[in-house]
């Protein structure tokens, strides 16, 4: 009876851990296409400038880390034009459809 009550605490807080990581990114993945599409994509295509990247570009680790630690370094200009919330939403856009996410998605 013991180790049950310790499984259903534990379970308690995985469930509430998951929320809150989950409600921490706080992005609308359809905005972030959007967003994306208008601005990104400019230079992200087969040919420009900053070369081919869409969702299916990087794992979803790797879109992360490019947005917490790389942050455009090549153009860091680039990355102050976006506010906090224009950043979440493509950061949660790209991490939805990552190459190894369960919907991977180009980005049309």
């Amino acid at each position: 009876m013991k180790h049950t009550g310790k499984l259903l605490t534990l379970l308690i807080l995985l469930v509430f851990a998951a929320t809150v990581a989950m409600a921490a990114s706080g992005g609308n993945q359809k905005k972030g296409k959007y967003l994306y599409k208008k601005n990104c994509k400019v230079c992200h295509v087969e040919g420009a400038e900053g070369g081919k990247l869409t969702p299916l570009s990087k794992t979803q680790v790797q879109w992360d880390r490019f947005f917490n630690k790389d942050k455009h370094k090549v153009k860091a200009d680039v990355w102050k034009q976006f506010s906090e919330q224009d950043l979440k939403d493509m950061q949660q856009f790209l991490f939805d459809h990552a190459a190894d996410s369960d919907q991977p998605e180009t980005c049309g």
